[in-house]
């Protein structure tokens, strides 16, 4: 069965594809949850219309993600926590302080898409990642220091 896609669904196909799935799977899935509608003789030619409109604005966001991703390899954040003598931190470092620590630097990130390998305990370098789309996944450096 060929469907046009209203969303991403991992591994069968991004938002504005049209694909071939199984019947079942778009009945009991697709259907239901409305992430796609299926293609007829009828509309196939109105959904390849929004197939090339979205295929144009995906191009912008995906240059628009690039840009963005390239000045988050190259930035470093200074987060400031309270520290034991032994260089552990009070608790840990979440998601939020970083997203806001990366929003003062004027880049936009929400908190969902910072991925922490491990709980962030202990002053000094990390590498976190920030998923801004399933292909692209920059790392940015996170130094944690001591308040004064």
């Amino acid at each position: 069965m060929r469907i046009f896609l209203y969303k991403d669904v991992p591994k069968v196909g991004m938002a504005g594809e049209i694909v071939k799935v199984k019947d079942g799977f778009a009945l009991n899935f697709l259907f239901p949850q409305k992430l796609g509608v299926e293609v007829t003789r009828k509309n196939e030619s109105e959904f390849k219309k929004r197939e090339k409109t979205i295929e144009r604005r995906s191009e912008v966001i995906t240059t628009q993600t690039s840009m963005l991703a390239e000045k988050i390899k190259s930035t470093t954040v200074v987060i400031k926590c309270k520290v034991h003598d032994d260089g552990k931190l009070y608790g840990s470092l979440s998601p939020k302080k970083i997203v806001d620590a990366l929003a003062a630097k004027g880049i936009s990130v929400a908190s969902n898409q910072v991925i922490l390998n491990k709980s962030i305990k202990t002053s000094g370098k990390h590498d976190v990642i920030i998923k801004l789309s399933s292909r692209l996944k920059p790392t940015l450096t996170v130094k944690v220091t001591a308040e004064e």
